[in-house]
């Protein structure tokens, strides 16, 4: 066998346990505070993003930092990515998402955010990452679920495990509509 192909082995191995080891489960995880600084968040444990589920509750934590600063949260999600950092036409997309107010969006991931108080989260940050039977459909990457207080469903996030076993952030699905918080609702 050549290097190539022990290289090659390895690699596959690496995603057919993780991928074996995902199944229908639940992952919990709680931030005293949320990262303001990409310095932050590669300092909390979650930064080793040797699982999908890791790397899924930093991504909320960064689209959280975009909400208040552009440049920061692009620091983050830049991090997040790996080798393929946001390009235009997704930069376009985040501000397009945030635009008129709507800041509150990544805040409704995590527990007790809810259109009745604002989308505030209970503190500490808790925030629940899913996985199901489709989640490793694709060879090497990871489709999980975060429950969402203002959605009736929970929203995907896809990741993409590197060589080194490391998760990446491939796409996000988390800044969709959800329903209005109260205060903004001319209905409520």
């Amino acid at each position: 066998m050549s290097i190539f192909d022990k290289l090659k082995s390895t690699a596959a191995s690496a995603v057919r346990s993780a991928v074996q080891s995902v199944g229908n489960k639940r992952e919990t995880f709680t931030f005293s505070a949320l990262p303001e600084s990409l310095a932050q968040m590669q300092a909390l444990p979650e930064a080793t993003l040797d699982t999908p589920f890791k790397t899924a509750a930093l991504t909320v934590c960064a689209l959280c930092a975009y909400a208040a600063d552009k440049q920061i949260g692009t620091e983050m999600l830049n991090w997040l990515r790996g080798p393929r950092p946001l390009n235009g036409q997704e930069i376009s997309f985040l501000n397009d998402r945030f635009h008129g107010g709507r800041t509150y969006i990544p805040f409704s991931y995590f527990a007790g955010a809810t259109p009745d108080n604002d989308y505030t989260p209970t503190q500490p940050y808790t925030i629940t990452i899913e996985s199901n039977h489709i989640s490793d459909a694709e060879a090497g990457y990871m489709k999980l679920f975060i429950p969402c207080g203002g959605a009736d469903s929970p929203r995907p996030v896809k990741l993409r495990m590197r060589g080194d076993g490391k998760w990446f952030l491939w796409e996000q699905y988390l800044m969709t509509d959800i329903r209005q918080p109260k205060s903004s609702d001319p209905w409520a």
